[in-house]
């Protein structure tokens, strides 16, 4: 009988970074997937980062995941989203070469110790007194393991909808997990049906490439890694086209023929990544919807049009999609689909993602309602983590709203649950001005290195990259400059008397580079990334206290009550989706108004300005 400390099962995001996290500390892990080749597979768009979802990148990396490095093995188009924006609210996004991030992701996972991969069917969970101690596979095969992490993605109980037509699959081509889903609902765990979809495939040789706008990646790429300096692989450029009313047209005469609006799905699907039907529905204003044609690979003539994921009738999607501007001629490799599948309510894990009615049991990815690469992976480390440390009797890792998007997502799951897949976003974090994507090392490096997750040459690099910048910030904190001394060299500032250390002076809005660089040597003569990261620290630093002051405040005013008669759809700032949530559960108090679904910290701000206006009334 084999046996092992962890076992993982699951190939995707999350079943990576859960067995190469479990692995990472010493425990011996085996990861289950039912076709190992197709371990690291990107099931949908060929995508990895973006606002928010590049924050969870960059945090996973910073604990040594695989996803970061994996991408930037593979991406054929780096963009950082928001340029033009701060720091806090930039996302670095890569286009990935479907195939070399598979390769990549699977070559990391063989050079990993201690960790063994297995192609198999979990079609069960060993319970016995409420705790896991392995798992059934198909044939009567029985592995015992001291913690269990499930990470099935799409496959429990998995039905792929095109049009009217359906049949069982946990995505196009794979089988899906129907007798694990039900043990799992004999177990009495609370569950419920969500769905995604996917656009049609295109023959990138068969689309007009001259009549799209096209769209380069940027000049100066921002890696996913903080080990990556520059991309490993050819870049490429997206087309950019545009839905019509010819398009509309065809799309609303066809309503009925959709999987979801024809009534055959149940389950609730993303708002944040709408199908044309919805979008065509839900902003009926819009004669347009933009469409960016995303090459799959640099030896692939697969293109994916991110845009127009659909679940009407594939002869449908070929009328609709053949109206486009530039692919009037286009051949479909594959039709668009929705998919639906189980998930359970997360409110039943604990902050580290083991299910509170079975010991020894962890869950990640989108079995717990998420969406999204990055948000499976991010809770893959946090499961696999934890279970191996739970193995080895040591007490558990867990992440806060204060230091990570890792604690801001799972805080969110575990305390709101959710009724659609959930998404990552800057805004849903209190302290997103010092949680960023550039300094995810300087906030979770450390404590991944004391736990033993962090491999010995990124702990060296990260140390170097220290002592460089503790060097820099030392240099410019040593000087204090008047008034007059900084006006002599162009820096506007009125003449108040006061000094300033070269860190605040570098925190000035306008401030030109180089100013202070000959007062400053050891700033001066720092690599050109390190004396960014010195500045971006400097500029944050200044708001940060500003930040807690707000979320403390925002903390004491939970009992604050919500007057029954508000009118929320008065209050500027407030999305129509919070109105919407507002109006239909009649929070009592900010409490409860926190509690709500996708929530933020600038919503409540807004709420409680109003109430504040009108006069405050404390509940109790």
């Amino acid at each position: 009988m084999k046996h092992y400390a962890v076992i993982v099962i699951g190939g995707g995001h999350a079943g990576v970074e859960a067995a190469a996290a479990s692995a990472r500390l010493g425990s011996r892990t085996l990861l289950i997937s039912l076709d190992t080749d197709k371990i690291g597979v990107m099931s949908c768009n060929p995508a990895i980062g973006g606002l928010g979802k590049g924050h969870l990148v960059r945090e996973i990396d910073a604990l040594d995941g695989i996803m970061g490095r994996a991408g930037d093995l593979a991406g054929i188009q780096y963009r950082l989203l928001n340029r033009r924006k701060g720091a806090a609210v930039q996302g670095p996004r890569i286009q990935a070469d479907r195939k070399l991030y598979r390769l990549a992701v699977q070559d990391a996972l063989k050079a990993t110790q201690n960790l063994d991969l297995l192609a198999g069917e979990v079609v069960g969970l060993l319970v016995k007194d409420q705790k896991v101690y392995g798992v059934e596979l198909a044939g009567d095969v029985q592995i015992h393991a001291d913690a269990v992490v499930l990470t099935s993605g799409t496959f429990l109980n998995g039905v792929i909808h095109i049009g009217d037509k359906r049949h069982v699959g946990g995505r196009m081509g794979d089988r899906p997990s129907v007798r694990l889903a039900h043990q799992l609902g004999d177990l009495g765990l609370q569950r419920g049906r969500l769905k995604t979809g996917t656009p049609p495939r295109l023959d990138g040789r068969s689309i007009n490439w001259d009549r799209l706008e096209h769209q380069a990646g940027d000049e100066h790429p921002v890696m996913l890694s903080f080990l990556s300096s520059v991309p490993a692989v050819r870049q490429v450029s997206c087309g950019v086209t545009h839905t019509n009313e010819k398009t509309h047209e065809v799309v609303r005469a066809n309503l009925s023929r959709s999987a979801m609006y024809g009534g055959h799905i149940e389950g609730v699907g993303p708002r944040y990544c709408p199908s044309i039907e919805d979008k065509i529905v839900r902003f009926a204003e819009k004669d347009s919807h933009q469409i960016f044609l995303e090459p799959e690979g640099l030896d692939d003539t697969t293109v994916y049009p991110n845009g127009i994921s659909t679940s009407l009738p594939a002869e449908v999607q070929e009328d609709y999609v053949r109206t486009i501007v530039g692919l009037e001629n286009v051949k479909i490799t594959q039709p668009g689909y929705a998919i639906e599948y189980d998930f359970f309510d997360p409110r039943g894990l604990t902050d580290t993602l083991e299910l509170r009615a079975i010991q020894n049991f962890w869950m990640a990815g989108q079995i717990n309602g998420t969406t999204g690469y990055e948000e499976a992976g991010a809770q893959g480390v946090i499961a696999g983590l934890n279970a191996a440390l739970r193995v080895q009797g040591r007490g558990p890792k867990t992440f806060s709203r204060t230091d990570s998007y890792l604690g801001v997502m799972t805080s969110d799951l575990i305390s709101r649950g959710v009724t659609e897949p959930y998404r990552m976003f800057t805004s849903r974090a209190e302290f997103r001005l010092s949680l960023r994507a550039d300094n995810a090392d300087q906030r979770l490096t450390q404590s991944g290195i004391d736990l033993g997750l962090v491999h010995e040459g990124r702990a060296h690099a990260y140390h170097r990259k220290m002592e460089l910048v503790e060097a820099g910030r030392a240099d410019l904190d040593a000087l204090q400059l008047t008034p007059t001394e900084l006006q002599a060299r162009g820096v506007k500032i009125s003449k108040d008397g006061v000094r300033r250390s070269g860190l605040a002076v570098l925190a000035i809005d306008g401030v030109a580079r180089g100013v202070l660089d000959d007062l400053a040597p050891t700033f001066a003569s720092l690599p050109e990334d390190i004396r960014q990261q010195i500045i971006t620290d400097a500029v944050y630093a200044q708001y940060t206290d500003r930040q807690k002051v707000a979320a403390d405040a925002l903390q004491r005013d939970e009992a604050v009550a919500i007057p029954s008669d508000i009118d929320f759809r008065s209050i500027s700032g407030l999305s129509n989706e919070l109105v919407v949530k507002l109006v239909c559960n009649k929070p009592a108090t900010i409490a409860a108004a926190k509690q709500i679904e996708g929530m933020t910290p600038a919503a409540l701000i807004l709420i409680l300005a109003r109430i504040k206006r009108d006069g405050v009334k404390r509940a109790g």
